[in-house]
């Protein structure tokens, strides 16, 4: 208590009077951190993608030893679902990738539900009664440490996601905001990408419907890590970007970045 009373003494006189006045510290301490959320009769999923499709990000870590059998793994998992014509058209994988720089030894990817959760449930009934696909998924799981999987909506202001060709290096940054943000997420970045298309490098811009809650996941897509670095700082170049940036960053609970290189299977190079 002493040290406490000796730190506030240090302090000017305005803030020292606000310290040492309980009424109004609280008033003042609830001005800073009590947010208040606006009641809608709308889910945050309508408000805020506009899409009947559905994607699933598969994260696997696979053993150090083992990223050969891995891949080999997820390629003939990837040919068993073209070759089953019940699942090829609605069921389409749009980026896999290993990474590079972040979490070592972790694969992404990317599953396009084409027919909102109804596709998904077919898909689901459908492999966990086939053997062959059983069996790939026991060899998986020999070689792999952990497996997290999560099914998102595409934020509907993010342009279109178009394949790429090689050479690329992909980064995605994971977001995990304050639960009631999104909303205001959602409204700044529609304004934000418009300083991120200069050099077509929006690629997927996501947010979490089942697994980690109120996780947002941007990819972008570069031809290298130069190339990267010149388009970050194009951006801080443009009137109004680093105002979108100061409006979100207060939503952010935690942020993650890794640097991903596509697989030789990926239909985005």
């Amino acid at each position: 208590m002493a040290n406490t009373f000796k730190y506030l003494n240090k302090l000017p006189q305005n803030i020292r009077s606000l310290s040492t006045s309980s009424s109004k510290s609280d008033a003042w301490l609830s001005k800073i951190f009590v947010r208040k959320i606006e009641p809608t009769k709308e889910s945050h999923s309508r408000m805020l993608s506009d899409k009947e499709i559905i994607y699933s990000l598969q994260t696997h870590n696979y053993r150090p030893d083992s990223k050969v059998a891995y891949l080999q793994n997820v390629k003939n998992t990837l040919d068993f679902i073209k070759a089953e014509s019940s699942l090829s058209k609605d069921v389409e994988l749009v980026g896999s990738w290993t990474v590079n720089v972040g979490d070592q030894d972790q694969a992404l990817h990317l599953w396009k539900f084409t027919g909102g959760y109804e596709k998904i449930d077919q898909y689901n009934e459908f492999v966990g009664k086939n053997k062959d696909y059983q069996r790939l998924i026991e060899e998986q799981g020999k070689i792999v440490r952990s497996r997290h999987l999560q099914y998102l909506l595409a934020f509907s202001y993010w342009p279109q996601i178009a394949l790429r060709r090689p050479n690329n290096i992909y980064e995605i940054r994971s977001y995990a905001l304050k639960p009631g943000t999104m909303i205001e997420w959602g409204n700044n970045w529609a304004r934000a990408i418009n300083f991120r298309q200069n050099n077509d490098e929006a690629f997927a811009g996501f947010f979490s419907q089942i697994g980690r809650l109120y996780n947002v996941h941007h990819i972008w897509c570069y031809n290298n890590l130069n190339g990267r670095k010149e388009t970050r700082e194009s951006a801080w170049r443009s009137p109004g970007w680093d105002e979108c940036v100061a409006y979100t960053v207060p939503l952010i609970r935690e942020m993650h970045c890794r640097i991903m290189v596509p697989t030789e299977f990926s239909p985005t190079q």
